[in-house]
């Protein structure tokens, strides 16, 4: 094959040339865009692309994703389906028949949404499992799940209900260590098969002793696939000495991604500052779960700035953000807010955030790694948010605008298999948020999707995740209809949304979703 291809007759997103519709391919590097018949003049022996009116755009990095468990709820059971607690329990039953054999691994029922909104007991899933079986059975948000008896003896924990914290990660840690390697292998294979299917080139796995353990990074980093895993460690040190052994241990990027602060909304383990509005009478934490004090936060930021690491937190609920907001103001105190911006410290979800937390963070550098799609599955005034905290408290949740507008860079990603691994999916709901005023613009949801999550792994050249001479040639070519450029209509844009001002264009999003038919990462076809 000639060292050169050429791709012609398209339509290229590229902020160096909005109207190109070749681009040139060298080495794994964009070589050149412009226009078709300049390109074959200037390219006469290149190996040509018919692009056949595709549009080709940076490929995706998704910022947050669970590789293992995403594959896990591609192979295993996807409960997401489930209408109601039978329903639920139906599905189990069918599957465990036609998988006789081995650890049942299920993921995604969401009580929130049916009728009676009751989970299924132990009882339940012994049934509908048979005696014996080890089965486990994540919530949709993976901060609780239902075990069967035989897991829960083997795990040394009981509970008839969902468990939480401590007892959720035993459970899930024996149910991990029942899978095969070959079980393991085929689930990361799966997902990252996915992921390169929707236009995905880079995740970002968020690792650690809770969620996956050391063996499953281990595993994952040794896998040769294509799609670049960026992974980062969530486990707390008091010293930056111990921040560079662990990192030199893990080989991850940082020690940050799922170190806990707290939990999720639905399970009803996020802190907050004032109780759940739907806590069960006689709950024990009618304001969730704390898992870090402020003081071993601070901690981990400092050693890891002074190490000159990315640290960071998942941290969901106004109580776990104002903890860590306090602890990154105690760190610029002591180190200044220079030595914390070289770190890239990194928040995950960030879903509770006033005006002046967002304000502090922009001043700080610190990137927000959120999840559009959270809002488009529970937000509005009716919606999972609502029903835990109150209309008014979840009306100001993931609020992407707020935080664009103080300067936080946003990383967008899928925290899958929470939600689907759909970029296209994601960057819609940051333009259709359900709250009045906390949408942001296709422009900037489609950055935070590509450039912004390749910024949030570390890379900062200033040309990866774009299309313009010099930069990686990682892209996707979709076929898509209808284009436009736009803004949400209650957002103040600070560019033009005028065709004449050459903003590149991107797909509409109100209908049929682009469908990807190739993606290429460095020159290298991973899909199509």
């Amino acid at each position: 094959m000639n060292a050169t291809r050429l791709l012609l007759g398209g339509r290229i997103h590229s902020p160096a040339m909005p109207d190109a519709t070749a681009m040139a391919v060298r080495d794994g590097v964009v070589a050149w865009l412009g226009s078709d018949d300049v390109g074959r003049a200037q390219f006469p022996d290149a190996d040509i692309v018919d692009l056949g009116g595709g549009f080709v755009a940076p490929a995706f990095v998704d910022s947050h994703v669970h590789v293992t468990a995403t594959g896990l709820s591609l192979t295993g059971l996807d409960l997401r389906a489930a209408t109601s607690r039978q329903h639920c329990v139906d599905l189990l039953a069918a599957y465990a028949r036609s998988h006789p054999d081995g650890v049942l691994w299920a993921h995604g029922w969401d009580e929130s949404g049916w009728p009676d909104p009751t989970p299924p007991t132990v009882d339940d899933v012994d049934a509908a499992v048979g005696p014996g079986r080890m089965a486990y059975l994540a919530r949709v948000d993976v901060h609780s799940a239902l075990a069967s008896t035989a897991l829960q003896r083997a795990a040394g924990v009981a509970g008839q209900g969902p468990l939480t914290a401590d007892d959720h990660h035993r459970v899930r840690r024996v149910a991990r260590e029942r899978l095969t390697v070959a079980q393991r292998d085929e689930a990361r294979r799966a997902a990252l098969d996915l992921a390169a299917s929707r236009g995905v080139v880079a995740v970002h796995e968020c690792a650690g002793p809770e969620i996956g353990g050391l063996d499953d990074w281990r595993e994952l980093r040794a896998l040769d696939h294509g799609v670049d895993v960026v992974g980062y460690w969530g486990e707390a040190v008091g010293s930056a000495d111990a921040a560079r052994a662990l990192l030199a241990e893990t080989g991850a990027q940082g020690l940050a991604g799922d170190l806990f602060v707290d939990g999720a909304l639905g399970s009803r383990t996020a802190w907050l500052h004032e109780p759940y509005a739907d806590a069960p009478a006689g709950c024990a934490a009618p304001h969730g779960n704390a898992y870090l004090s402020t003081d071993a936060i601070t901690a981990h930021l400092m050693a890891c700035t002074e190490a000159g690491i990315t640290a960071g937190f998942h941290v969901i609920g106004d109580a776990a953000v104002t903890a860590v907001v306090e602890a990154l103001g105690a760190v610029v105190d002591q180190l200044g807010s220079v030595a914390v911006a070289r770190c890239g410290h990194r928040l995950e979800h960030l879903e509770m955030v006033s005006d002046e937390q967002a304000a502090a963070l922009g001043r700080w550098g610190v990137i927000a790694s959120m999840q559009p799609a959270f809002d488009a599955l529970w937000g509005g005034p009716h919606g999972m948010y609502a029903q835990r905290v109150g209309p008014t408290r979840a009306s100001g949740m993931n609020n992407f605008a707020l935080l664009a507008s103080q300067g936080v860079p946003l990383a967008f990603g899928s925290d899958a298999p929470v939600t689907d691994l759909d970029p296209w999916s994601a960057v819609r709901a940051a333009t259709t948020h359900q709250s009045a005023g906390s949408a942001v613009s296709a422009r900037a949801a489609f950055a935070a999707a590509t450039r912004g999550a390749w910024r949030a792994g570390g890379v900062r050249d200033g040309v990866t995740g774009t299309l313009v001479p010099g930069a990686p040639a990682s892209y996707a070519v979709w076929d898509a209809d209808e284009f436009d450029v736009n803004a949400p209509a209650d957002a103040v844009q600070r560019w033009s949304t005028d065709p004449r001002s050459r903003v590149p264009v991107l797909p509409r999003l109100d209908g049929e979703a682009p469908r990807c038919r190739q993606t290429v990462h460095r020159g290298a076809i991973l899909h199509g």
